[in-house]
């Protein structure tokens, strides 16, 4: 199965921009070559723009406290287990206090390193960075893989909090879906929401299938569209398309 996802509003897409780039970043962070580590800094570059919304931080923390406050609601009902509960509610008890104690907006360190932000300069010009460009940054490349590495984990260090607040939402909004098994026919499935609120939309289907979704919703109407892959028409898929749907709603 292949798994898409489509947040329904702008604060769950920034969400899942942020943990896409935290990925990166760890993934690139974790090889040798240099040339890993400089796209895990191309990635870091990213998560410092788009962690740069003012609202950004001040905003997770509030979802938290209101997932806090709907778990801890939870504790008299026999059907929930209170090990998990208790789990669940310390993640975002710890979470919630990292971002309190990381004063300032997110990442100040980094752009008043100027070393750093000439680097982020020249990166916006394709081949902004050759050794003739930068040198002090090839001969950043040239150091041994542990110390790009522990300069890249002091790097992404003031945004783990961020990081560990993001997770916590995803994954209880990722839990709240229920699955449906749907059928797209001739590629095309359309649903009238019918007063249903979801903030993202999930959907699996056999990785066989030569076809990816596409979706547009509103509060009245879900539409998907199963377009052929390869084709640069965008040609809309014939055959009946079997997908399993989850609407998930914090």
């Amino acid at each position: 199965m292949i798994s898409y996802e489509f947040p329904l509003n702008e604060r769950i897409r920034t969400l899942l921009r942020m943990e896409s780039l935290y990925e990166r970043v760890q993934f690139f962070s974790s090889m040798e070559h240099a040339l890993d580590h400089h796209a895990a800094l191309l990635s870091l570059f990213e998560i410092l723009d788009v962690a740069g919304r003012a609202d950004l931080k001040s905003e997770l923390m509030q979802e938290l406290e209101r997932q806090k406050q709907a778990l801890s609601a939870l504790r008299s009902n026999p059907q929930i287990s209170e090990e998990a509960l208790n789990s669940i509610l310390s993640d975002i008890d710890r979470a919630v206090a990292d971002l309190f104690q990381s004063s300032g907006k997110t990442g100040q360190g980094l752009r008043e390193n100027e070393w750093l932000m000439g680097i982020k300069q020249r990166v916006a010009i394709p081949g902004g960075v050759c050794e003739f460009d930068v040198p002090s940054y090839h001969y950043w490349l040239h150091q041994g893989a542990d110390i790009r590495r522990t300069d890249l984990s002091n790097w992404l260090a003031p945004f783990l909090p961020m990081r560990s607040g993001i997770t916590i939402v995803l994954r209880i909004l990722r839990e709240s879906g229920r699955s449906s098994q749907q059928t797209a026919t001739q590629g095309v499935y359309q649903q009238m929401m019918g007063g249903r609120v979801a903030q993202l939309l999930r959907l699996s289907l056999n990785d066989e299938e030569t076809c990816v979704p596409e979706v547009s919703a509103n509060k009245y109407a879900l539409n998907i569209r199963f377009t052929m892959t390869g084709d640069s028409q965008r040609r809309l898929a014939q055959d009946d398309i079997p997908f399993e749907l989850t609407f998930c709603n914090l």
